[in-house]
């Protein structure tokens, strides 16, 4: 049993969005704030009557204003967690829980209720009231009384915003167990893109209430749709550049950024001398040692920062003298330590040509116009280093 849904109106929050999510699977909505996330769970659970579209919840029509079908919110079978839980704070966890149960027997309210509070791991906090528990505990108590309902759809408001960040890394693990049992769509809200990355199925980025792009998180990261997708999924290897060669027999596109040629897989809606944007993923930046210079795509760069945190470290490296041409890339923290990866250290890196994502121009990802200036506004190699090779153009 899966969830689609198509939502179209003009105010008071523009939407013209599609929402696919399949039985057992969880979809991640991502977006900037007002970008209609938290409005189209809302059109979902039947809380807000959009315009136009249509709402289909496994072979029943939720909504549809054309068939004059509008199923009030208590027919639809949605589970619902708030952002700030909506708890009732005069009743007990228990009494909350059981308020979901109306249309179960009276006798059987109290057993349910408590079989649920367990699943959410509260055993011993029936007689509690919200402010006599922590922010994970209500959290985890809106949980349970979202599925005590036995939802046909679960859906969740940024459910983790309001909790430090060592109890939301607990949740999410609660989380992803509990998920391993319910066969229904869960829709998720989140602005932190860790979270969706960990849990999420697929993830959906939407803009100015438009949906711009739904796929894994592994190919929302390596495969952004357009520059606007990886500005929003928080991509930092975001650049211009300009299309200088392409071969078809080499399935080659190469490139000119900040001098250095840059081979890509080949694009065909690209053609010489056109401006582009291109992306890489930080696992396409790939550390090498100097004797390795020789290989395609391997340039140097000028250690900015490092930050390490659980044995990872995430590295920023600026090629050139400007800010923004900064690449970022993540290796482990002991392999950083151990060959000095320190601010003011200069790293040879190799772009994978795999990982090379070409994109239509985006000035909001850098100014066009500047392609036509690099090679007198960035030098080919850092000053007193030695150049590194430029990639050798194939013929056809």
């Amino acid at each position: 049993m899966g969830l689609s849904a198509h939502i179209e109106q003009s105010a008071p929050i523009p939407l013209a969005a599609d929402i696919v999510c399949k039985g057992g699977e969880l979809l991640a909505l991502v977006g900037p704030s007002g970008s209609g996330k938290s409005t189209l769970l809302r059109c979902l659970a039947g809380l807000h009557r959009p315009t136009s579209g249509h709402v289909v919840c496994g072979e029943e029509t939720w909504f549809d204003p054309r068939r004059g079908i509008d199923l009030p919110p208590q027919q639809r079978r949605v589970g619902f967690v708030f952002q700030h839980y909506a708890l009732f704070p005069h009743l007990t966890a228990l009494a909350n829980v059981m308020l979901a149960l109306a249309d179960v027997p009276a006798n059987e309210r109290a057993r349910r209720a408590r079989h649920w509070l367990a699943r959410a791991n509260l055993e011993g906090f029936d007689h509690r009231r919200p402010d006599e528990l922590s922010g994970g505990q209500q959290q985890r108590v809106a949980l349970a009384r979202a599925l005590a309902r036995e939802p046909r759809v679960l859906l969740l408001d940024e459910p983790f915003s309001a909790v430090d960040r060592v109890t939301r890394r607990k949740l999410l693990n609660q989380l992803i167990d509990l998920r391993r049992s319910l066969a229904i769509p869960i829709v998720l809200v989140t602005h932190d893109l860790e979270e969706a990355t960990l849990l999420a199925d697929r993830m959906t980025v939407l803009h100015r209430g438009r949906t711009l792009q739904t796929a894994t998180p592994e190919e929302m990261l390596a495969r952004p749709a357009s520059a606007l997708v990886a500005r929003l999924t928080d991509q930092p290897n975001l650049f211009v550049g300009k299309v200088v060669y392409q071969s078809r027999a080499t399935d080659t596109t190469v490139i000119d950024w900040l001098g250095h040629s840059l081979s890509a897989t080949y694009h065909a809606d690209f053609t010489p001398g056109e401006a582009v944007c291109w992306v890489i993923p930080e696992a396409g930046v790939v550390l090498v040692r100097e004797h390795q210079l020789e290989r395609e795509n391997t340039l140097y760069a000028l250690v900015s920062e490092r930050l390490a945190w659980r044995g990872h470290a995430t590295v920023t490296a600026r090629v050139g003298k400007q800010r923004e041409a900064a690449l970022t890339f993540a290796i482990g923290a002991s392999v950083a330590m151990r060959r000095s990866i320190v601010p003011g250290a200069v790293v040879a890196l190799q772009l994978q040509k795999s990982a090379i994502r070409l994109l239509p121009a985006d000035a909001a990802a850098g100014a066009p116009a500047t392609v036509d200036r690099v090679d007198s506004c960035y030098p080919r190699s850092l000053p007193g280093e030695p150049t590194a090779p430029r990639a050798r153009r194939s013929s056809e």
